[in-house]
């Protein structure tokens, strides 16, 4: 497969604007390159799971005429691929047992654990995997060159939590290697995930996607992107068209005035006769769209 992308949400309530920008860059970018285009749900944490979220995420997305490829992903449906993995990683001593917090570790230098920090299993033990002390590097698509020292930043960081539930950054990162993901579209929110998903990866001798991250919508008011945990309003289905029309808009595109109102097979259609990945844009933030911030959604 020389191309197969991929959307995550995560069911803690349904899609929002910024979610739908974000889900066409994904879904526009695999046509583009006559790849698969992948959903899956990132059902790990059952906390902050919003009841009926996932059949709804899904009603959207085919509402929307974002129709995908394959078989849906479950990662509730995954722990014992991510119990192996995690196995394989405390028998190369890459990860660890640890009672300590963030504070407590960097106190002790962030670097590796030593007997002082690593504990045998048992009950509230979170499991950390260690990190460089180098900087670790990727180029993406769209932000350039972005490094980091995890090593300055937190430190050996949690892939299994006190509670026994596996860490986003574990699942995904296996989840884009068992799945083949060739190249991942997302927002600039998850820059710093990226490079602790790249270092799972690299533990465990697989290669990381491509990456391209985009400029995350601000609310109408600036003051922070549209996401589920400050309210973003639910993607309205009387107002396909123009939510789609800005959404392409916000992905650099220019589509006709007159296409608002055209239905979304239309509009999908005239995306993909004019896709063009140069035009995406960079930077870490786009604002709302008009349609947004006059409050027409």
């Amino acid at each position: 497969m020389s191309y197969r992308g991929r959307f995550a949400p995560t069911p803690s309530g349904p899609l929002h604007f910024g979610s739908l920008v974000t889900a066409l860059a994904s879904w526009l970018d695999a046509r583009y390159h006559r790849g698969e285009w992948r959903v899956r749900m990132d059902d790990l944490d059952p906390p902050r799971e919003q009841p009926g979220a996932a059949d709804t995420i899904l009603r959207q997305l085919e509402a929307f005429g974002l129709h995908w490829d394959g078989a849906l992903l479950y990662q509730s449906k995954r722990g014992d691929a991510y119990q192996a993995a995690l196995d394989a990683l405390m028998e190369r001593g890459q990860a660890f047992y640890c009672t300590l917090s963030r504070q407590q570790l960097k106190a002790l230098g962030n670097v590796h654990p030593g007997p002082s920090v690593a504990q045998p299993p048992g009950p509230d033990r979170a499991v950390r995997l260690t990190v460089p002390v180098a900087a670790l590097c990727f180029d993406d698509r769209l932000q350039g060159r972005v490094c980091a020292q995890l090593a300055d930043e937190e430190g050996p960081f949690v892939i299994r939590r006190r509670d026994g539930l596996f860490s986003y950054q574990l699942a995904c990162a296996l989840d884009d290697r068992d799945q083949g993901i060739t190249d991942v579209v997302r927002g600039a929110d998850l820059l710093t995930s990226t490079l602790r998903q790249i270092r799972v990866l690299d533990c465990l001798g697989a290669t990381a996607p491509r990456y391209a991250h985009l400029p995350v919508i601000l609310q109408p008011d600036g003051r922070g992107k549209i996401s589920k945990s400050v309210g973003g309003a639910a993607l309205n289905p009387d107002i396909k068209g123009p939510l789609t029309h800005a959404a392409l808009t916000c992905l650099g595109l220019s589509p006709p005035a007159g296409l608002q109102q055209a239905t979304v097979t239309d509009l999908l259609q005239w995306a993909r006769e004019n896709w063009t990945p140069a035009l995406l844009p960079r930077g870490t933030e786009l604002p709302a769209p008009a349609l947004l911030q006059d409050g027409q959604v």
